[in-house]
């Protein structure tokens, strides 16, 4: 076998279904699994997986054992040559896993390849190619100065070797995730992606970015920027300085300082409200209850088109578009404020969305 995706889900069940259709549309020409592990979530995720997807290998776990357990469980269960561990909340186009195989095939010293990362706002998510943040890359991003915290000098439609990807999208061979000894469960949930690259580096592989596809990741959806959010990342980055760096009383000390002073420093997010005064949806099949859900006026539209109103919701519906269409027109469309997203699954009666890293998205049933 080719593949094994990985997809480790909590109480994300429409985010989930999403994510699912666009993976099955991915592998349709692919020699490939899907593995989903449930970290025992409330929701009927479960349920709609086995009735939706019965082709998805299913694990449900009984306790939420984290990002990390979660992950190893499943990967120990796969049968694929490569892995991709990914988020529930995303959706891939549907060349990715074929350009993926193409670009990593035959590659000497292959370990862990990120891609192209952006959010439900259509804007590039920076941490898709990160250096390695050591205690003083680290404090210096505290203050904010991030240019060696992130890997700009390699361009967002660029490829090339980075330090650190992140766990939403991660591709490598599981023979190389075998060696290194997968994700460290010390690490609850945060933390788990920064010390799975950096020991695939250490082992003496090369980690690389790859441009030339692009993920959305719904950011809000797993990674929710709250309180219980900054209590479990600065105890994982305090994790993987004790792991992967020299102790003595002064590194402790400054690595002690240099958290405490992001804790201090750190602002709480605002989140952007937009007021919605139109909607463009992008459509061929749609009936009243859709409309109701919309904000008023709503522009029916074949094609996607260039001239779109400030404070517009623009609704993309998968059963007439493809991921990879919807993907280049957010990225086109994203240039311009004040717009949000939705989309409509495929044989599916919601509309999904995410905007902000601080709030669970929005799903509106017709």
């Amino acid at each position: 076998m080719k593949l094994s995706v990985i997809i480790l889900n909590y109480n994300v069940r429409y985010f989930l279904e999403l994510c699912l259709k666009s993976v099955e549309a991915a592998i349709a020409h692919i020699d490939a699994e899907i593995i989903v592990i449930d970290n025992n979530s409330p929701d009927d995720s479960c349920a709609m997986v086995k009735e939706l997807f019965p082709f998805v290998k299913l694990i449900e776990n009984k306790d939420n054992s984290g990002f990390s357990k979660g992950n190893n469980i499943g990967v120990a269960q796969a049968k694929g040559e490569y892995l991709c561990v990914l988020n529930p909340d995303t959706v891939v186009a549907e060349d990715t896993f074929t350009k993926l195989i193409k670009f990593t095939d035959g590659k000497n010293n292959l370990g862990i390849v990120g891609c192209q990362l952006i959010d439900g706002k259509g804007k590039f998510l920076p941490e898709s190619k990160r250096h390695i943040p050591t205690p003083k890359v680290s404090l210096k991003k505290v203050l904010g100065i991030t240019k060696d915290y992130y890997a700009n000098a390699i361009k967002i439609e660029e490829t090339g070797k980075v330090d650190i990807l992140v766990g939403a999208f991660m591709w490598l061979k599981k023979e190389v995730y075998d060696v290194v000894g997968g994700f460290d469960e010390d690490y609850f949930m945060y933390g788990e992606d920064i010390d799975l690259s950096y020991k695939v580096l250490k082992a003496g592989y090369d980690n690389f970015y790859f441009g030339d596809t692009t993920v959305i990741h719904f950011k809000g959806e797993s990674t929710l920027k709250d309180a219980q959010y900054a209590k479990r990342f600065y105890g994982a980055m305090q994790i993987f300085y004790k792991k992967h760096f020299k102790q003595n009383f002064v590194f402790n000390t400054i690595v002690w300082i240099g958290i405490k002073m992001a804790k201090l420093m750190r602002k709480s997010p605002v989140e952007d409200v937009i007021k919605l005064n139109a909607s463009y949806l992008y459509s061929t099949d749609f009936d009243d209850a859709l409309l109701k859900q919309l904000p008023k006026p709503t522009q029916i539209e074949t094609v996607t088109q260039e001239d779109i109103k400030d404070g517009s919701m623009l609704v993309y519906d998968f059963n007439m578009l493809t991921s990879s269409a919807v993907i280049a027109d957010m990225k086109q469309k994203s240039k311009q404020e004040n717009i949000v997203f939705r989309f409509i699954p495929k044989n599916s009666k919601f509309i999904i969305g995410s905007d902000s890293a601080i709030n669970r998205g929005e799903v509106l049933h017709f």
